[in-house]
C-alpha cells in the first residue's frame, strides 16, 4: 500500500466545492456576494435564507474547507439558528466516532469553566491536525456551548484501512447509479494528477460512498432538526449524503445549503440554496 495513497484517501473530502469579513448592515450576518435560492431561482437576503433552514429537519451545508469565510457562515448558521427554534443536534465530518466522548466530556466541561479557550477544548478533543483548528474553532466552541449534542459524523482510521484493503460499496438504488460512481471516481482522478491505479481508484471510491453512507446514517439517527457540515462534495443532491439518505428512508427530507466561492457553478441538481462570496 502506498502511504501517500491512503493518506490522500483519508483527506478526500477535502476536495470540495466551493463569507466574508464584512458585517451586513443591522445584522450580525457575513456579508454575501449573493444567495440565491436555486429552487426557484430568486437571490435572497441572509435572513430568508435563516428562516428556510429554520424549518427544515435536516440542513446539510457543503463548505469549501480552506475557505476562511464558510467557517464564518457556518458559525453564524449555528448560532443563529438556535435562536430561531430549539436546535436537535450538531454533526460535523471532522469529527469521528472515537473523538465522540471526548465531545461529550468538554461540553460538561465547559459548563463549569466558562471561560474555557478553544485551545484547551483542541487539546481536549485531541482535534485533528488534518483540520486545520484556526478555521474550524469558531464553529466548534459555538456547538459545544450550546444545549444539544454535538455529534461526529465520520469513519474512525481503523475502518478506512479496511475499506482500502478490502473495498465494500454501500446497498442502494440511487447512490450505486453507474454516473454516480463514474463522477465521483473521477473526481478522484483528477485530484491525483491522473496519476492513480485502478485498485487503488475503487478503493477510494468506496471510502468515499462509505464516508456519506455513514453521514447519512448519523443525520437520520441525530435528534432534529439537525445541521450537518461536510465539504461540498458530501453535500452535493447529484452525489453525496443526500442520495444515502434516500436509499435509507424514502420519506426523510433534508435541505442543502452550498458555500461556494466566486466562479464556481452550483445547480439545482447539486443544492437547494447557494451562498457565493469571494
Amino acid at each position: 500500500m502506498k502511504i501517500w495513497v491512503l493518506f490522500s484517501a483519508m483527506l478526500l473530502s477535502a476536495c470540495s466545492q466551493t463569507a466574508p469579513d464584512s458585517l451586513e448592515k443591522g445584522s450580525s450576518a457575513p456579508v454575501a456576494d449573493s444567495i440565491v435560492d436555486l429552487r426557484s431561482g430568486k437571490t435572497i437576503t441572509s435572513g430568508e435564507l435563516l428562516e428556510q433552514l429554520a424549518a427544515a429537519p435536516r440542513v446539510i451545508v457543503g463548505e469549501k474547507h480552506d475557505n476562511a469565510s464558510h467557517h464564518k457562515i457556518e458559525q453564524w448558521l449555528v448560532e443563529n439558528l438556535a435562536q430561531q427554534r430549539p436546535q436537535g443536534s450538531v454533526l460535523m465530518e471532522m469529527l469521528t466516532p472515537n473523538q465522540q466522548d471526548r465531545v461529550n466530556k468538554s461540553r460538561l466541561w465547559l459548563q463549569s469553566h466558562p471561560d474555557g479557550n478553544a485551545n484547551e477544548i483542541a487539546e481536549q478533543l485531541d482535534w485533528k491536525k488534518s483540520w486545520d483548528w484556526s478555521m474550524y474553532n469558531g464553529v466548534v466552541m459555538a456547538a459545544m456551548r450550546g444545549n444539544y449534542p454535538l455529534l461526529s459524523a465520520n469513519l474512525d482510521r481503523d475502518e478506512i484501512l479496511s475499506l482500502y484493503q478490502t473495498p465494500v460499496f454501500p446497498a442502494g438504488n440511487y447512490s450505486s447509479q453507474p454516473d454516480v460512481r463514474a463522477a465521483i471516481a473521477e473526481t478522484i482522478r483528477v485530484s491525483h494528477g491522473g496519476k492513480i491505479e485502478p485498485d487503488q481508484q475503487k478503493s477510494m471510491l468506496a471510502i468515499q460512498q462509505q464516508r456519506d453512507r455513514r453521514m447519512a446514517e448519523r443525520l437520520l439517527a441525530a435528534p432534529t432538526p439537525a445541521l450537518l457540515i461536510v465539504g461540498g462534495y458530501h453535500a452535493s443532491k447529484k452525489l453525496g449524503v443526500p442520495l444515502h439518505i434516500r436509499d435509507l428512508d424514502s420519506q426523510a427530507t433534508s435541505v442543502v445549503l452550498m458555500l461556494a466561492e466566486q466562479g464556481t457553478v452550483v445547480t439545482a441538481e447539486s443544492a437547494d440554496f447557494v451562498w457565493t462570496t469571494q
